[in-house]
């Protein structure tokens, strides 16, 4: 039996921990367990049996780290041909009767892609895509996505498995406390790319215990219209005599997971800490469970790479101003390629609130594909907003949402057949919501009945590619009353009858309506108000028009969508001057400066403008001594969006963004201070590592970049760094402080080694820990100085630690 179909009545039971287990077997520090497939076969195979007898359906390959950048090709290959030979030998000597896969087991690479990293995006899908590949090749029943903890990378890795098989693809993230994964992303915004990109079922694994998981299961099963998985630790890892041990036992873990089965969750398993035992009480705990049908949701949505934006009884505002027509200044910028133009522009639409941004980069004279690549990678690095990629070259729209991180709005497809042979493809294959304008081989009709016939039509064509209407938002086509003044009533008539009768989303592009008319904003605001009223559910609009925002605010209050008027009465009392001022940038390019930062160099940094913030530097250098900016202007900045990030105000991307501009503001300062022999904005020297055994560094390289923009002088040993060779630099440098990081728990005894070796060779030297397997009560145990639970921390201490050195 196919897995799909077995999960049709069935639950799914999945694997546990593999790492402790390992461990207990005699894995040493530093060690692959990849390379136990090959030397230790029995071993494996024992484990993996254990599992099948203990009741999983499931078993994950031990391939979590298998991929190219750590074993050459012809190893990998051996790798994972045994790894797969070894879960199939479980499978058949098992003396379990039930249903019985081998899920090829795909873990994160430990590298941070771009924007914030130095790994590119179809890099990390070869990676995968090679994995997937020899996994196919050796006899894989699905392929099973698992921890990661970036939306973009989880993209990556599905994009590569859809690519390369036609095997069932399961997708799993592994969340922190606040509910977000490290890059930002909630439940919501995963479920919507995920599903939009076809995963088979998807959910949450590693990070936490599945008392404090629960919260982001529930939102899975709030969204989610594929089956949910949960796969979490056995509590919070710590050390007792020499080895790792968690502090939730099978009984609990079992309570709790069936409790989050009879929501709905349909797979459950273990992940660290958990060992067949645990798997055991879960199945007989729910042996006699039915499991929960699986109901479609039908939102229609899309994504940003933190949170989703939901169509429904509120309007979204969509911003028209990165679009070229009629633009002349937009139009520089690109033929120039100054995409800081365009940044700045897309704040400015954020300041004034719209919720989703339109990115229009259609000139004949330049390369439109690469150019709307790079400006939707460009945009997504400083805002979190989802984008509407707008073009009418399929080359181009494809290019952006291969890139696009998140679950795009698409404009547009049409009536044509041609159209619609191009573009539902792009959605089905990558996702999105796509924008369907009214309009066919015969042209626009003029009346509401024509237009509603095509969109009849459109709705039948998309079903046929395995698009559900949720996913198509109607645009009605505003034409210019100048022309036809009979043309604005059609429009709306349409829109009704497509919002109400057939149960679909309209949008409307508002501000077409009136040209040629003087006072333009006058009938954009009525017609954008009466649009409302009949069902509009987006609006691609002018946030700079008083009038338009006026009335969207005003909507919202009368109708009801406005919880104690909140957003009106905000608007009405600050955010018209704000507007009023917005509009200036619209024509210069200036982004203006709010009253939370000191200056417009502050704000280029804490929105992570880097062009911005060497040029305003620069021109700063003029009138002020390079140390008097690093600390009344740098500092600040950096300190704003810190304070932002420790109060979940501002994510990981957000803030290497702006460590990145601080890093551009802070080039122009040294280069002026090169020339100045005696100035240094220099601080204490601080030795960064990955312990011995460890290749996941992206922790440690967040760590150094804010730590040098905050002045201190760091030096990094990098990955798989040896006890001995941290001494030594530390020793060399004299270093006070040194900052150690482990992704895994079987790396954790290298790390108490490295302490331990420090605490004899550099007395001296404060150590600060960090990383996912890491806890206060575990870093207390190994006798670190400080424990970490983020990149800022690790700032703030290294701060007070530099203070004392003073």
């Amino acid at each position: 039996m196919k897995i799909l179909d077995y999960m049709k009545d069935h639950l799914l039971f999945l694997d546990g921990g593999m790492g402790t287990l390992l461990q207990a077997e005699g894995l040493q520090p530093g060690e692959h367990p990849e390379h136990w497939n090959i030397t230790h076969k029995d071993v494996i195979v024992k484990l993996q049996r254990a599992y099948f007898d203990a009741g999983s359906n499931v078993i994950n390959t031990n391939t979590f780290g298998a991929n190219s950048l750590k074993f050459p090709t012809e190893e990998l290959d051996e790798i994972l041909r045994c790894a797969i030979e070894n879960a199939k030998e479980a499978r058949d000597t098992s003396t379990g009767t039930q249903e019985k896969f081998v899920a090829l087991d795909i873990g994160p690479t430990g590298r941070l892609l771009k924007p914030y990293g130095d790994f590119d995006f179809e890099e990390a899908v070869a990676v995968f895509a090679e994995t997937v590949r020899l996994g196919v090749q050796y006899g894989v029943d699905l392929i099973m996505i698992e921890t990661m903890n970036d939306s973009y990378e989880t993209k990556a890795a599905l994009l590569a498995a859809k690519e390369n098989c036609d095997l069932p693809v399961f997708v799993s993230n592994a969340y922190g406390e606040d509910g977000k994964l490290m890059t930002g992303a909630d439940a919501a915004a995963m479920t919507a790319l995920l599903e939009g990109m076809g995963a088979d079922a998807i959910g949450v694994n590693c990070s936490l215990g599945p008392k404090a998981l629960a919260p982001v299961v529930r939102d899975y099963l709030k969204y989610a219209s594929v089956p949910v998985l949960l796969k979490p630790n056995a509590g919070l890892p710590r050390e007792v005599d020499g080895r790792t041990v968690f502090d939730v036992g099978p009984e609990e873990f079992s309570e709790d997971v069936a409790a989050l089965i009879g929501e709905g969750v349909r797979i459950a398993g273990g992940c660290c800490g958990t060992t067949p035992e645990y798997i055991r009480t879960l199945t007989e705990k729910t042996k006699d469970f039915q499991p929960v049908p699986v109901a479609k949701k039908h939102w229609t949505w899309v994504s940003s790479y933190t949170h989703a934006v939901l169509f429904d009884k509120k309007p979204v505002l969509i911003g028209e101003r990165i679009n070229p027509t009629g633009k002349k200044r937009l139009k520089q910028a690109l033929r120039e390629n100054d995409m800081d133009y365009l940044l700045t522009e897309g704040i400015n639409q954020q300041e004034c609130g719209v919720e989703i941004l339109d990115v229009n980069v259609g000139l004949p004279e330049i390369d439109e594909p690469e150019v709307l690549k790079r400006a939707v990678h460009e945009l997504q690095a400083v805002l979190d907003l989802p984008l509407q990629i707008d073009t009418s070259d399929p080359v181009a729209m494809e290019a952006a949402l291969r890139r696009y991180n998140g679950k795009a709005m698409i404009n547009s497809v049409n009536g044509k057949e041609e159209s619609m042979e191009a573009i539902f493809p792009l959605v089905k294959k990558y996702g999105g919501l796509v924008v369907a304008l009214t309009l066919d081989e015969t042209g626009i009709p003029e009346t509401a009945e024509g237009r509603v016939a095509i969109a009849k039509k459109i709705i039948q064509r998309a079903e046929s590619y395995g698009i559900p209407k949720n996913d198509l938002i109607f645009d009605t086509l505003a034409m210019t009353v100048s022309a036809d003044p009979n043309a604005a009533k059609a429009t709306l008539d349409a829109l009704a009858e497509i919002r109400h009768g057939l149960g679909c989303h309209t949008s409307l592009g508002v501000s077409n309506v009136s040209f040629g008319l003087p006072n333009r904003d006058n009938i954009n605001g009525t017609f954008f108000a009466l649009a409302m009223s009949r069902g509009l559910s987006a609006a691609i609009m002018n946030p700079y028009s008083l009038d338009m925002m006026k009335a969207y605010y005003a909507f919202g209050a009368l109708m009801g969508l406005d919880e104690n008027f909140e957003a009106y009465i905000d608007f009405a009392s600050k955010a018209l001057p704000h507007q009023a001022a917005a509009a200036a940038p619209a024509q210069t390019g200036a982004a203006p400066v709010a009253e939370e930062y000191g200056s417009a160099l502050q704000k280029a940094i804490v929105k992570g403008l880097r062009e911005q913030a060497g040029e305003l530097t620069q021109k700063m250098l003029e009138e002020k001594a390079p140390l008097e900016i690093v600390q009344t202007e740098v500092i600040p900045a950096l300190d704003i969006v810190g304070k932002g990030f420790e109060e979940k105000r501002v994510y990981l991307p957000q803030l290497l963004m702006s460590a990145e501009a601080a890093k551009s503001a802070f080039e122009q300062i040294k280069a002026v201070m090169t020339a100045q022999p005696g100035t240094s904005a220099t601080k204490c020297a601080f030795v960064i590592a990955t312990v011995q055994g460890d290749i996941h560094d992206i922790g440690k390289n967040i760590v150094k970049l804010l730590l040098e923009n905050y002045g201190f002088d760091v030096t990094d040993l990098g990955r798989d760094v040896a006890p001995e060779t941290v001494v030594e630099t530390v020793q060399r440098l004299h270093a006070p402080l040194v900052g150690l990081s482990a992704l895994m728990t079987t790396t954790v005894p290298a790390m108490e080694e490295t302490i331990k070796q420090l605490r004899t060779g550099a007395p001296w030297c404060k150590v600060v820990v960090g990383g996912a397997v890491l806890t206060q009560e575990y870093a207390d145990r190994i006798g670190a100085d400080k424990y970490a639970k983020d990149a800022m921390e690790t700032v703030r201490y290294a701060e007070e630690i530099a203070a004392e050195e003073l």
